[in-house]
């Protein structure tokens, strides 16, 4: 069997085999030989992978392998085995090493955008207290022994001596930041993301990391001016502090505008993609401008793009993929290139290189107990904090990166650094792990582990944009406000389709949207958009909605009038809308009654459930409306003569089902705490029961899910069809099932 370690096994030899008859050739002495550079990068990608995946099945991070990879191709290893092979492949040639760094560069600035599209503000403020307080201990005891330990290394270590200052600061920075990305893989390996200790050991990464980022720009602009000027430091500062202002303020907004226009509008191939890596190069430039670091903008970059509500699981696909594949075993290789371990063999450097591992590792771990402690933690989840604290690994290798390029740190001092940073990165993991597995849950957290692990694989939770579908009648009233129900919690972005051109439906309903967002608490205003066909178009309605749902919509909400017609049939328009949606879908009808308002009062919704998947799912989306509006749920289950049968013992069958089906929606509503009742209607027509219930339950609003029949026509059943004709209250028919028959492509990717 062909394994991968038997792929990169043969592919690193042919390359080897062929770099070095190149070399023999006399081809090595040509700078900037393109030839040699894709050797260097074939090498780097196929040693770094294959290691990466080694580490991995050992339980570390994969970017280990990455850098043990530049150990390996470096004069670490390879040079000492073999200096003139290693020597011809890697040359010390500037060109050809300007060519290979051109790309490392790059990848840092990649490296950290995918870094910031993974830190969770919102995880952040949740966490709160413990987060602040371990992330700044952790911050300023290690960074006071790394910058004491900088104040007083042999003048032989400063690339400069007279700059003693900048490299101690730097050193000191070094020393106290963790890396998000390896703090979140492990944490993640273990299913901890969403324990309340492995929220609060992500949080604090998360801080550390901007914090660190922060602090690396400033110390840049000190580097730069080669001592301290007042005005550079302060122009630096209040730069910063302007650009992180305008990012989180009106950049978080333009930010999210520009992938949903390069979403909606462009049809060129990757469009979304193309707008982030031009938004990260255009911050990155603005910083250097503004006498920081370009790493700012490129992670200040990704934290935006993480916090767009709309495609993020798919950009961060693309991206991953891409950098995971090239940029990073490049840039983390080349950082192993630049590590001369035999250099350290000297008493003084490995006794300097065991204090510094000592100082990082002592003074993380020290500050992040001290943190944990102020923070109202226990001790053994202080321990798990401060075990989680400690990895550099990605993180400490970039900054190293920096500091060797802006000449900072010797050559000397950045292996040092990348050695503790891999040391700690591979102590880490088994401590953490170690460390985790002695705290088991407590009640209440076990609750909302419970209730999060439902909704991550529910329906509802997995929305990411709405597209409502309206004209100007009582329907559309009703449906812009499910719309706003269901994007108050997580604030989703919503789109509002104007069905005929010639109303004026689309603005009331925008107003109804967010008025019904605000209502179920949502933070800030939610983005509503408005699509008005255009009237001169020659295009069916079918093929308007098929267009518009190519921007990638997971839930159509239909609110049109009238929703039958005299004949039972659904109207034309509907029918329409709803063979050109591919996705799930849903739609209202108000009624005559007094029901339609539903903005104030107590809320009682009649829910039919039958134990099938689609079920299930409308049941979710009654809870969901429920939380918002702080509503009563009451949960009807029909057995009909075919459920019992005519024996006893499928009598008391249909019964046990019946109640294990209420209690387990029951149990899902009470994880809301939210009031329901129950109600079993024995050998009935589902129709029936469920009309009868409405005015024996005092339901104001029935939610029912229901399957899309195959057909050429609309059809969602006899109960369905039945309800809606019959029902004295609104009703909301929700369909999670996709539209075989729909001629729509996939929708857009970025």
């Amino acid at each position: 069997m062909v394994t991968w370690g038997g792929v990169v096994s043969v592919l690193t030899v042919t390359v080897l085999t062929v770099s070095l008859a190149y070399a023999d050739e006399g081809g090595g002495g040509k700078a900037g030989s393109e030839f040699l550079l894709l050797v260097q990068i074939a090498l780097l990608i196929g040693v770094g992978r294959g290691l990466g995946e080694v580490m991995q099945r050992m339980g570390q991070p994969s970017v280990i392998g990455e850098l043990l990879a530049g150990l390996v191709l470096g004069p670490s290893l390879f040079g000492w085995i073999w200096p003139s092979a290693q020597v011809a492949i890697f040359p010390h040639d500037p060109a050809q090493k300007a060519m290979l760094d051109g790309i490392a560069q790059f990848g840092i600035l990649l490296l950290l955008l995918l870094t910031g599209m993974e830190i969770d503000l919102k995880l952040v403020r949740k966490v709160g207290r413990p987060a602040v307080t371990i992330s700044l201990f952790g911050i300023v005891l290690p960074f006071t022994c790394g910058f004491a330990l900088g104040e007083f290394m042999p003048e032989g270590l400063l690339p400069r001596p007279e700059a003693r200052l900048v490299a101690a600061l730097f050193l000191g920075t070094a020393l106290s930041i963790s890396s998000i990305k390896i703090v979140a893989v492990v944490v993640r390996e273990m299913n901890f993301m969403r324990r309340n200790v492995g929220q609060i050991i992500v949080a604090s990464a998360i801080i550390d990391d901007t914090l660190g980022w922060i602090i690396i720009a400033v110390i840049f602009s000190l580097a730069s001016q080669g001592s301290i000027d007042l005005a550079s430091i302060s122009k630096a500062l209040l730069g910063t502090i302007a650009f992180l202002v305008f990012s989180f303020t009106l950049g978080r907004r333009l930010v999210f505008q520009l992938i949903r226009l390069a979403n909606d509008h462009l049809v060129s191939a990757s469009p979304v993609v193309t707008v982030i890596l031009l938004l990260m190069s255009t911050m990155a430039l603005i910083t250097h401008l503004i006498g920081v670091h370009t790493v700012l903008g490129a992670f200040i970059t990704g934290v935006l793009v993480g916090e767009s509500p709309i495609l993020t699981k798919q950009i961060d696909e693309r991206l991953r993929g891409l950098i995971a594949s090239l940029f990073m075993p490049v840039f983390f290789g080349l950082a192993g290139l630049g590590t001369d371990l035999t250099k350290l063999g000297s008493p003084e450097l490995l006794l300097f290189t065991a204090a510094l591992i000592v100082i990082a590792s002592v003074g993380k771990f020290t500050g992040a107990l001290a943190g944990g402690a102020a923070g109202g933690l226990t001790r053994r989840e202080s321990l798990a904090l401060a075990s989680g604290m400690n990895a550099r690994g990605s993180t400490e290798v970039i900054i190293a990166s920096i500091g060797l390029s802006m000449g900072v740190l010797t050559q000397n001092l950045f292996s040092m650094i990348v050695t503790m940073a891999i040391l700690t990165t591979l102590a880490m993991p088994p401590m953490l792990r170690g460390a985790l597995a002695r705290l088991p849950p407590r009640r209440e957290e076990q609750d909302r582990l419970d209730r999060e692990e439902f909704e991550d694989k529910g329906f509802v939770g997995n929305l990411e944009r709405l597209l409502l579908a309206v004209d100007d009648g009582g329907n559309a009233e009703l449906a812009a406000k499910v719309a706003g129900w269901l994007a108050a919690p997580r604030a989703l972005p919503t789109t509002v389709f104007q069905v005929d051109p010639h109303l004026h439906a689309a603005e009331s309903s925008e107003t109804i949207v967010k008025e019904a967002a605000r209502q179920g608490g949502v933070h800030g205003e939610i983005d509503v958009t408005t699509r008005v066909p255009e009237p001169k178009l020659r295009t069916t309605l079918r093929e308007v909605v098929a267009d518009e749902a190519r921007k990638g919509f997971d839930l159509l909400l239909i609110g049109l009038s009238p929703v039958l017609t005299a004949d039972g049939r659904f109207s034309g328009p509907l029918q329409e809308l709803a063979a050109g949606f591919e996705g799930p879908l849903a739609l209202v009808q108000a009624a005559d009654s007094g029901h339609g308002t539903l903005l104030t009062g107590d809320l009682r919704i009649l829910v039919p459930v039958s134990g099938s998947g689609v079920s299930r799912r409308g049941a979710e989306v009654a809870i969901a409306i429920a939380r918002v509006r702080a509503a009563r749920l009451h949960l009807i289950y029909v057995s009909t003569t075919r459920d019992q049968g005519t024996r006893r013992g499928t009598t008391d069958g249909a019964q046990e089902r019946a109640s294990q089906v209420l209690r387990e929606t029951a149990a899902i509503a009470a994880r809301y705490e939210l009031a329901v009742t129950t109600r079993v209607h024995a050998s009935a027509a589902p129709e029936r029961a469920i009309l009868q219930e409405i005015d024996t339950a005092g339901a104001d609003l029935v939610v029912l899910g229901v399957d899309r029949l195959q057909g050429e026509t609309l059809d969602f059943g006899s109960v369905a069809a039945a309800v809606l004709a019959r029902s004295r209250v609104p009703v909301l028919l929700v369909s999670t099932e996709a539209n075989q028959a729909a001629s729509r492509p996939s929708t857009t990717k970025p």
